[in-house]
């Protein structure tokens, strides 16, 4: 029997999701909603204005489901729109007019979530693959990841371009889906995969044969150019990345575009900016108050930085510092300069160790540093977050952060409500966590819910291990590994047991030839003579054992005899 949500002894999140299966459940049942949609368009001069009422004529499945509402009835007099009596060619009195700007927005950008969804609706990739596919992109910086979002390079869009004019075919998205389906019928045995790849390189239509006649047709100049409409400046892709290019005085000046720099977001502005720094040089930002040398504001591949004095033979690499994430090149100060110029900054010392400690810059941001301050020799790091400042940060902030704990990067660590005890049978352990959707046993990666009504700590090793069997079934033993007993480590074993008493061993039924010599050489007391005697007997009686352990290789073997010389 369905029962009705209020019927049931559910309470709050699973109550309301019953509710909801409950409500979908019998909608699908009840009759489809009739509705009347009336558009009125009202004509002042030449003005055109338009309003849209809506009237329900029969709910039907409304009564019981109305998408995101909770309540079905209030939501039925909130879908309805009434326009006042009105007939065509009426007049109508303007009270009062509000003129609302409308913008459209352009698509969002795609995320890992929704480029999957678009995959899986084209058919192309399999779930399998959408993690690599994914991976390559990024990889091959066709897109990079930001905020969450795949935002196309400019080598995307040049690749992507020069594929779509000389190889519209390869880049379909039908053809892409169609040999997905092919690649399955092989994996399925139901197609040959050798005829389909000669057919796909060198057949008529093949890859090789579309190269060798296209690739004449080519323009490497035009092939690595993006063409961006509102730009007056072209982008084309260079050995170390994009860069913009213009004639300038019968001069072709070019710049790099530096990283994180998307098509979308690079205007006349920014190239100006670009242009203007190779041309006339560095923006000079002030003298450094101690060294007297200029300090530069310049935009690299990675983003804005300073530098400190000029390049020359004998200075070759000046000092340079990249600005602090967030920090736009406009807003950077003389005092800022000096301050970013000077880091690594030394607040002090360690007062348990005596060991220097240091503010800087990193890859990740910036940090503060205790020298060996860890009990295994290497160096304490602290991210520097909030309002905490790397250019003001003092010594007493540091201490207060390197005394607390390290943050573990990933996922934290889940600290168990009730711990039950161990399995019976693998002996892991068996432990209660509080979930989202409430208490519930863990055992390895089977979980289950605490049954209804019962708190966690009332939850006993047997009612557990009951659980969990009844929803995976029976859980095996841990295996041990076994030494393998075969004939080489048999002999071996049997060859020192014989040699530890005070006498030689003078017959042996599996003992190798090399294992029999030293053996007899560490350990023996018999004479030189009795010792070759030995020796020949061991050598024909391996020999034969040989013969034997090629029929048996787990025939155990132990001494036959042993006698004193």
């Amino acid at each position: 029997m369905f029962r009705t949500p209020q019927n049931t002894a559910l309470k709050e999140r699973e109550l309301k999701l019953y509710d909801l299966i409950w409500k979908r459940t019998v909608a699908t049942q009840m009759a489809d909603a009739r509705q009347t949609n009336i558009t009125v368009q009202i004509e002042v001069d030449d003005a055109v204005f338009k309003s849209t009422g809506k009237r329900i004529d029969f709910p039907g499945f409304f009564r019981a489901y109305v998408e995101g509402s909770d309540n079905p009835e209030e939501a039925l007099e909130n879908q309805e729109i009434v326009l006042p009596t009105m007939k065509a060619g009426d007049a109508l009195n303007c009270t009062a007019l509000e003129a609302i700007g409308h913008e459209t927005q352009p698509p969002a950008r795609y995320t890992e979530a929704s480029l999957v969804k678009t995959l899986e609706k084209e058919g192309i990739g399999r779930p399998s693959t959408y993690a690599t596919v994914i991976s390559t992109i990024v990889t091959r910086r066709y897109a990079e990841m930001i905020s969450n979002s795949l935002v196309p390079t400019f080598t995307a869009f040049a690749v992507t371009e020069l594929l779509e004019k000389n190889f519209p075919d390869l880049v379909d998205v039908h053809f892409t889906a169609n040999m997905e389906q092919t690649l399955d019928e092989i994996s399925t045995g139901h197609a040959e995969w050798l005829p389909y790849l000669k057919g796909f390189y060198a057949g008529d239509k093949g890859l090789a044969n579309q190269v060798e006649q296209r690739q004449d047709n080519i323009d490497p100049t035009e092939a690595r150019t993006v063409d961006l409409n509102d730009l007056e400046a072209k982008v084309r892709i260079g050995k170390y990345g994009a860069y913009v290019e213009l004639e300038r005085d019968e001069e072709t000046v070019r710049a790099s575009i530096p990283d994180g720099v998307s098509p979308a977001d690079l205007d006349d502005e920014q190239v100006e900016v670009l242009l203007k720094q190779k041309t006339e040089g560095p923006e000079k930002i002030d003298l450094h108050p101690e060294t007297g040398e200029p300090m530069y504001l310049l935009i690299g591949r990675y983003g804005p930085y300073v530098q400190l004095g000029d390049i020359t033979e004998e200075n070759k690499k000046p000092k340079r510092t990249s600005l602090p994430k967030g920090v736009k090149a406009e807003d950077v100060t003389p005092e800022m300069a000096v301050g970013l110029l000077s880091l690594p900054r030394l607040l002090g010392a360690h007062p348990t160790t005596g060991n220097n400690i240091k503010a800087s810059l990193g890859r990740f941001g910036p940090y503060i540093v205790h020298t060996k301050g860890k009990e295994d020799g290497k160096d304490d790091y602290r991210s520097i977050k909030g309002d905490d400042n790397v250019l003001t940060i003092g010594l007493e902030r540091a201490l207060e952060l390197l005394a607390q704990p390290k943050a573990v990067r990933g996922r934290k660590a889940v600290t168990p409500i009730h711990e039950i005890g161990k399995h019976p049978v693998d002996e892991e352990p068996i432990n209660v966590y509080d979930g989202p959707y409430g208490p519930y046993i863990k055992h390895g990666k089977v979980n289950v819910s605490v049954p209804e009504g019962k708190k966690p700590q009332e939850v006993t090793l047997e009612a557990a291990v009951a659980l969990l069997s009844e929803k995976s079934g029976t859980v095996k033993k841990k295996a041990t590994k076994k030494k393998s007993a075969g004939t080489k480590g048999t002999a071996q074993k049997t060859a020192q047991k014989s040699t530890t008493k005070k006498a030689t061993t003078n017959k042996t039924t599996t003992a190798k030839k090399t294992t029999a010599k030293k053996t007899t050489a560490k350990k023996t007391t018999a004479k030189k003579t009795t010792a070759q005697k030995a020796t020949k007997a061991t050598t024909a009686r391996t020999a034969a054992a040989k013969k034997t352990a090629k029929t048996s290789a787990t025939a155990k073997v132990t001494p036959e005899e042993t006698a004193t010389p």
